[in-house]
């Protein structure tokens, strides 16, 4: 009796699980601001379990709850709000919390936590959610349309470069690029990308250094707009300052373990792809030998007879219209490798696949794994990234291992100490040529090309022979290329490759000397070296050759630095920081290159070269920039703000007599919804600022400089002789 008792008592209960668990179901729906604005990043749970889930980058969430359970959504700045799930869809509004808008803690220049309130400049915050979200081997391309004033444009080349301007250029011909701070460690964003390139006649992007920053370590990012917000960082942060603060370890039990992975594919969009005419085939119009004018005539089957040919020197498509009926000996009937074509006439048509053929499947997949923990005494973080990304054009692809390591130690609870280190490995291959250039292969397309052509065909006659074997020859008897190569020939033995090994990081000390006083020293670092190499095969329309281009650079800070906040009276409060930097900037570079052609084929190599070599092109540059600046902000009842910054500089590359340049600036801001009280206004400020920003120059251009090339003829002697 007790046993069947038990039993139907289990069978209850299983009973009562299983109405239960069929209560729950799928709720979703979406969480704008007042003004209609998806908010990505909401955080929604289920009051008293620990079942949540986040809002997407479109404001849409989807959870699993039971009629009779409240969700509640909350978000920083935003009032939290508690909604029943009795509906299968919750659509919620949230309105600003002005009670914590106005405390909202932002990091400005130098790493400096302020009240955002209190400022009198321009800043935006972005999560770093929302550059990690939708995965990039670029996180800058990520911020487009996320920052006012912050104007992104991307290359749309394989790890190509992004120009990032905040509020317009400042300068017609000099740099307007925003300089990029990580946990305020100044990162060089330079491209080492040739005058040709940058402006259009050829060449490849390799990139801005500032791609290296692992969108999975960025906790927020500050964009910190115009001369006043920056006039701490001296003349480089004139065009303003991207502020980057990473992930780091927190205070928990045991060690936390995240690992995440994702994976994303690609094709080319055909309604942004070039439309093709298929009408007319290869040629200029009536100017050739055949009776109407439109082909060449030869002996290509060998029976005596001259055959219709394509005009294989011409590179345009105003020739004859397409017609099935007609039989024309084109590019593939005159390589005896093809055998299935060779010495055979096809029907004068457009070829089956244009030139979007060549456009594949493009690939990202990035895998994360990091380890964190931390005590009341200090923290750690280490983390490691592995992105591997194939372009959507053969033979092209990009690799990035990112390893970092942070960590924080309290020695008493007045001493504290930091320090991070970051090293991070690219290897690019087969980047897209851009410009006038028989590299780029789209330019090829678009300016010079036969759309009798099959580029189907002549991609399976380059893998099946891996020889030039083009569409553009020279003649029936000389099938070389005249003006393009096969474009598959271009991919696979024309191509670059790049590697660039980087390591940046800083270590910090801290003390508190008062309540209102603490002393910071700090030391950070950037370096990074680079090896481009680039190669063009024999039998390539242009001239063989192998290139290669060492690159190394490196960037030194020193910083000392008084930090005060004391309130002078109950309304009163004076907050600011005196400090001093010292900068080096180390920067070496060559480049060398074979001069008229390479003897033997696919072997890259200086030492390979037809003629000597010409001298190679060195640069060699070691520059320091020392300042001293003071900060001071004050603040009356959190309603009014006054602040100000002086900063001198000098600089090693300006004359000795006259190398010490200045420069301020200055702010207000009032907070007048403190004594405004309407249900309409939830937080509104005034500010003003004026600002001037001083700068020096690069290495060698204060003086002429002279470059030492290459003597005509070493052995040429001149003879004097007396009569």
């Amino acid at each position: 009796m007790k046993l069947k008792f038990n039993g139907i008592l289990v069978l209850l209960l299983a009973l009562v699980a299983q109405i239960t668990f069929a209560q729950e179901r799928a709720v979703s729906g979406k969480v704008p601001d007042n003004t209609g604005m998806p908010l990505p990043g909401v955080s929604v749970l289920v009051k008293g379990t620990k079942a949540g889930a986040q809002t997407d980058f479109d404001g849409n969430y989807t959870i699993k709850a039971s009629p009779s359970q409240v969700l509640i959504f909350s978000y920083v700045g935003m009032t939290t709000q508690e909604v029943k799930a009795s509906s299968t869809t919750v659509n919620v509004k949230l309105s600003a919390d002005s009670q914590e808008l106005s405390e909202v803690v932002v990091t400005t220049a130098l790493g400096i936590k302020r009240d955002k309130k209190a400022l009198g400049y321009a800043t935006q915050e972005v999560k770093g959610e929302a550059v990690s979200n939708v995965k990039s081997s670029n996180f800058v391309n990520s911020l487009s349309g996320k920052v006012a004033g912050l104007d992104i444009k991307s290359s749309g080349t394989l790890g190509g470069s992004t120009q990032v301007i905040i509020r317009g250029n400042n300068s017609i011909a000099g740099n307007n690029q925003a300089l990029f701070v990580v946990d305020g460690v100044p990162v060089d964003n330079s491209n080492s990308n040739t005058r040709d390139q940058t402006t259009g006649r050829g060449g490849y992007d390799y990139g801005n250094a500032a791609s290296d920053i692992n969108p999975d370590d960025i906790e927020s990012i500050n964009v910190l707009k115009g001369a006043a917000a920056t006039a701490l960082y001296g003349s480089r942060a004139s065009n303003g300052v991207i502020m980057i603060t990473t992930k780091k370890g927190k205070m928990q039990k045991g060690i936390g373990v995240t690992i995440s992975s994702s994976f994303t594919a690609g094709t080319a969009d055909k309604e942004t792809l070039p439309r093709y005419q298929n009408k007319y085939g290869a040629g200029y119009g009536p100017y050739y030998d055949s009776a109407d004018g439109y082909f060449g005539l030869a002996d290509i089957n060998g029976d005596g007879i001259d055959d219709l040919t394509t005009p294989f020197t011409e590179d345009a498509s105003y020739g004859a219209a397409f017609d099935p009926n007609k039989l024309v000996y084109q590019w593939n009937s005159l390589y005896p490798q093809l055998t299935e074509t060779y010495g055979k006439a096809t029907p004068w048509v457009a070829g089956k696949n244009n030139p979007n053929y060549i456009w594949g499947t493009a690939s990202t997949a990035i895998n994360t794994f990091t380890l964190d923990g931390g005590t009341d005494k200090g923290t750690f973080k280490l983390g490691y990234t592995n992105l591997s990304q194939q372009g959507n054009l053969p033979n092209s692809s990009l690799k990035r291992n990112t390893l970092n390591f942070s960590a924080s130690h309290n020695f008493t609870d007045k001493l504290k100490a930091s320090a991070s280190l970051n090293f991070i490995k690219n290897d690019g291959k087969g980047r897209n040529g851009t410009g006038y250039s028989s590299l780029n292969v789209m330019q090829q397309f678009r300016q010079w090309n036969q759309m009798n052509v099959d580029y189907r065909e002549q991609e399976q006659a380059y893998l099946a022979t891996k020889e030039n074997i083009t569409w553009n020859p020279n003649g029936p008897d000389n099938t070389k290329p005249i003006y393009s190569d096969n474009p598959y020939w271009t991919f696979y033995e024309n191509y670059q490759t790049d590697t660039r090994s980087r390591y940046f990081g800083n270590a910090m000390l801290e003390d508190k000397l008062t309540s209102w006083l603490t002393i910071m020293g700090r030391f950070s670092f950037d370096t990074y070296s680079e090896l481009q190499e680039e190669r063009i095969n024999v039998g390539s329309s242009d001239v063989s050759k192998y290139s290669r281009y060492n690159n190394n650079v490196s960037e030194y800070n020193y910083d000392l630095m008084l930090n005060f906040n004391k309130n002078l009276t109950e309304k009163l409060n004076l907050e600011g920081n005196i400090g001093w930097n010292l900068r080096n900037n180390v920067r070496n570079s060559i480049f060398a290159s074979t001069n008229g052609g390479l003897n033997k084929a696919r072997l890259y190599s200086l030492s390979n070269s037809v003629n000597p070599i010409n001298a190679p092109t060195e640069y060699a540059s070691n520059s320091m920039v020392d300042g001293e600046y003071i900060r001071a902000s004050l603040g009356y009842d959190n309603f009014a703000y006054l602040e100000g910054t002086y900063r001198t500089d000098r600089s090693s590359n300006l004359p000795k007599e006259n190398n010490r340049y200045d420069y301020f600036s200055v702010s207000g801001s009032l907070v007048f919804s403190k004594y405004i009280d309407a249900k309409w206004l939830s937080f509104g400020k005034l500010r003003a600022n004026y600002a001037e920003v001083g700068s020096d120059t690069d290495p060698y251009r204060v003086f002429n400089t002279f470059a030492i090339g290459t003597p005509f003829n070493p052995n040429y002697a001149i003879e004097i002789s007396k009569g």
